[in-house]
């Protein structure tokens, strides 16, 4: 959520910003009630300083100037619970006003409508060259018996999966090999955070309402989470940080559940896109300096490439344009790897910083070295999610003969350098 001063003082900023990521949201329909607010609350004040300065002369006064004053009293409490009447109307609608404002992208972030406008910074890796028409993750996870996709759908219906043998066990070693590169990293601490989350930190971190028809939610009203982000910024919430502590930095852990609400025709094969998955995440929460926001985003992307590079995946990274950016977003990075059966790059990673738009809505700031409260910036990097990557992992590293080798910093973890399947 931006301060209702800035988008005051910037008005055409803001309104370039909300175009820039084509989000519609009426500015001038937020300034207009927030300057009824300001004359509400203006004119409430008053009469609440009134209400008190007659209460304090009643005491004193004689019955006759005692009945006049609780006369005059009554008008004005009259009056009063109008105008309170009043502000709750408007301050309902300047409440949902200001949490459709999106923040504002920066400068680099590039024009465009949807993510086939986003721009490539760089790539990694040279690109596997096959002897052979390279097959999909799909068809091989099946001939290698990794998968049972027709159970899967069976027990948990569309988009259902059950990992076995050798999907199980690379399932586990990606586990235990991104835990590995965390807990030896300075800084992170690692966390495993709730799925079940209840709406206050969605709101906070920007899911909701933007995103609510892709969210699964329970009887009670909680909701699962598609991201450790969610529940980790909610960690911190209604809290006051020492600045000495900062950057904090987590890497958390969660089960994760998307309904993946408009994809029903998207890698409907496979286990790229699915309704639950693992998600591991940096979250990290820092000085309100923007260039301190800019190093972190920086390193956290880094992290993640570094996990990329170790597994030997050829990727690139996208900077993503003003459309394919989200509510609270001020700049985002997407990490693709290599898929040989599309010929094209898919998304294994996404980095994203915020500024204070979350930790506003969140309330969670520190108190600088003058005294002055501020709001945390926040940031958050996919650090690995599964079973994604094991799409990218078994088509970059299949065979002729249909076996898949094991990358090399998996083998210690494997406990074998190939997967095939058992006669």
């Amino acid at each position: 959520m931006l301060d209702i001063k800035f988008i005051r003082e910037n008005k055409d900023v803001v309104i370039a910003g909300a175009k820039k990521k084509h989000i519609e949201v009426n500015i001038d329909r937020l300034i207009e009630l927030d300057d009824k607010r300001r004359e509400l609350q203006l004119s409430i004040d008053g009469k609440r300083a009134e209400q008190n300065a007659v209460s304090d002369k009643i005491p004193a006064a004689t019955p006759e100037e005692r009945q006049a004053l609780i006369a005059g009293m009554t008008t004005l409490k009259e009056e009063l619970k109008k105008q309170e009447e009043s502000m709750q109307e408007v301050l309902k609608e300047w409440r949902l006003l200001m949490l459709a404002v999106p923040n504002v992208p920066d400068m680099s972030v590039p024009e465009g409508g949807s993510d086939a406008e986003n721009q490539e910074v760089r790539t990694w890796g040279e690109l596997p060259k096959f002897e052979f028409e390279p097959k999909a993750h799909s068809e091989l996870m099946v001939a290698n018996d990794m998968v049972d996709y027709e159970r899967g759908a069976k027990v948990a219906g569309f988009r259902g999966y059950f990992l076995k043998n050798d999907g199980a066990r690379l399932f586990w070693a990606l586990q235990r090999f991104v835990e590995d590169r965390y807990m030896n990293k300075h800084g992170f601490t690692p966390m495993v955070v709730p799925s079940m989350v209840r709406r206050e930190p969605f709101m906070g971190t920007g899911y909701l309402p933007q995103s609510e028809e892709d969210l699964y939610k329970n009887q009670d009203g909680e909701y699962f989470a598609g991201t450790a982000e969610v529940a980790t910024m909610g960690y911190y919430q209604e809290e006051v940080l020492d600045k000495k502590d900062l950057p904090i930095k987590f890497f958390s852990y969660s089960q994760c559940f998307r309904r993946e609400i408009g994809s029903h025709g998207k890698d409907v094969k496979g286990i790229f896109r699915v309704h639950e998955f693992s998600k591991y995440e940096q979250v990290v929460l820092c000085e309100a300096s923007h260039e301190e926001s800019v190093r972190l985003h920086e390193e956290i992307t880094g992290n993640a490439e570094a996990l990329l590079q170790e597994l030997k995946l050829p990727y690139h990274v996208v900077i993503n344009c003003g459309g394919d950016l989200g509510l609270g977003q001020v700049k985002k990075y997407d990490i693709e790897a290599w898929m040989p059966s599309e010929k094209t790059y898919r998304e294994t990673h996404s980095s994203s910083y915020f500024h204070d738009f979350q930790s506003r809505r969140l309330n969670i700031r520190y108190r600088d070295e003058g005294g002055t409260m501020r709001y945390v910036h926040s940031l958050n990097n996919t650090a690995l999610a599964m079973p994604r990557i094991l799409c990218q992992i078994v088509e970059n590293y299949q065979r002729a003969d249909g076996s898949i080798a094991v990358p090399d910093a998996l083998q210690g973890y494997m406990g074998k350098d190939e997967i095939r399947k058992s006669n």
